[in-house]
């Protein structure tokens, strides 16, 4: 069971829910290129550039087809993975990140992440930083954040994740979705944070009707960042399906 964080987040957002898998599948949260302590190419974020990451690590791993769990773009990332390789995988959780989405939301996607890469004084700066751009995520996730995806530099702390690759990213975000799920034939998991500023109402509606056959969890009163703020209830939406 392989887990792919968002944009400019690491593999450190994933243990609690890992918990929940971890007697039963051998569970491994990555850091995606360009993010966290992976290789940071100064090209090569596009979709098609994550997905072959993923795959070359379920091959190289040798243990069967993988179930993707994937946060924002590790969901965008997961769901080309399952159409590219589709033998590498048995199934896929969709974490609030579908075809549809506005360009006013990735918009203000790309200011929120170019406003990140600059220094910080101290941890506790880091904190407060990502407390005011995450209102909703519990401060031991906030801590967790700060305290596994900054650097020490000569100016204080930095992000680890790399600056332009973020830029690459985000912009690779806006690439349309639509032929993916159109193609894709493994099962998939969408879960939506019932207030979720990147996936809209709209754009969920009509992901349901492009694809009616996936199944589709609400997290009520979730933001984006579901499986931070939510962890049981995505374990519960996890489980079912994998179950069903």
């Amino acid at each position: 069971m392989l887990f792919c964080h968002g944009i400019t987040a690491n593999s450190a957002v994933f243990p609690p829910l890992m918990a929940g898998f971890s007697d039963r599948f051998t569970t491994i949260a990555i850091d995606q290129r360009g993010h966290g302590l992976s290789d940071k190419p100064d090209t090569g974020y596009d979709a098609s550039d994550y997905a072959d990451d993923i795959a070359a690590l379920i091959k190289t791993l040798g243990m069967g087809r993988a179930i993707l769990v994937g946060h924002s773009l590790g969901a965008r990332n997961s769901a080309t993975v399952a159409v590219k390789f589709p033998d590498l995988v048995r199934s896929v959780i969709a974490i609030d990140f579908t075809p549809y989405i506005e360009n006013e939301v990735f918009d203000a996607l790309e200011a929120r992440v170019n406003a990140g890469s600059r220094p910080f004084q101290d941890i506790l700066a880091v904190e407060e930083y990502l407390s005011n751009r995450y209102p909703n995520i519990p401060a031991d996730a906030i801590k967790v954040r700060a305290e596994s995806g900054y650097q020490q530099t000569d100016d204080g702390l930095r992000p680890l994740a790399s600056p332009s690759a973020m830029a690459q990213t985000a912009i690779g975000l806006r690439a349309d979705l639509v032929p993916v799920y159109t193609e894709v034939r493994r099962p998939v998991l969408i879960v939506r944070g019932e207030v979720s500023k990147l996936v809209s109402e709209a754009a969920l509606a009509k992901t349901s009707r492009l694809r009616p056959d996936l199944p589709v969890v609400v997290v009520p009163g979730a933001d984006h960042y579901v499986n931070e703020v939510s962890p049981e209830i995505t374990l519960r939406a996890i489980t079912n399906f994998i179950d069903a």
